[in-house]
């Protein structure tokens, strides 16, 4: 036996939430965004992704693969990393879990910002998240304990032309934390050409 009941006609109620915020930094290609949380009781919800507000922002982009990282300790330095062309990345990277600091550097050739970096940190406190474009080596050091990196790629893994930057480049000065223990780096980032060294791939 079906029943049918009669719905009243209720106002429908639009709301305009602002899901997440998008900054420039100091290089005006790399962005920093930091997403809404909205929570109670219960826990939270925030949206961390959505293609139509970075499309209106300018920044509509392909995401192809997401990475995940752990790191058991403070001081472990991943970087500074980049795909050569054509297998060139962009990258949107967050904390999950711990916290970072995030460096980008800008190493397209005639760029007014070449050989220069944004560094901002990264974590599950603050939400924020760094938008790091093509053309530009990007890595990262961890500051506490159990740290969480995950981040977007819009071009597919291509170990053939996986290229480094050497992080301690004097001719960069990034000014990494200063931490109570030694930083702890992979084999091969420790062997990374610097900015002189490096040919122009961009």
């Amino acid at each position: 036996m079906t029943i049918a009941r009669e719905r009243s006609a209720l106002p429908r109620q639009t709301v305009t939430l602002v899901p997440m915020q998008i900054q420039d930094t100091a290089i005006s290609d790399v962005k920093l965004i930091t997403p809404r949380k909205f929570g109670d009781e219960r826990g939270w919800f925030s949206e961390v992704w959505s293609d139509k507000v970075f499309a209106d922002a300018g920044l509509s982009t392909t995401w192809v693969q997401d990475n995940h990282a752990y790191s058991a300790t403070p001081g472990v330095l991943r970087g500074l990393h980049f795909q050569k062309p054509p297998y060139t990345q962009a990258k949107l990277v967050r904390c999950t879990r711990g916290a970072v600091l995030d460096v980008a550097v800008d190493i397209r050739v005639g760029s007014p910002t070449y050989g220069q970096y944004v560094a901002a940190e990264l974590s599950a406190e603050n939400w924020a998240m760094i938008l790091v474009p093509r053309g530009f080596a990007h890595g990262y050091c961890t500051l506490v304990p159990d740290t969480e990196v995950l981040y977007k790629v819009d071009n597919l893994y291509a170990p053939d032309h996986d290229a480094g930057l050497a992080w301690d480049d004097p001719k960069l000065a990034i000014e990494w934390p200063t931490l109570d223990v030694p930083f702890t780096l992979s084999e091969k980032d420790k062997t990374h050409p610097t900015l002189d060294q490096l040919p122009a791939y961009f």
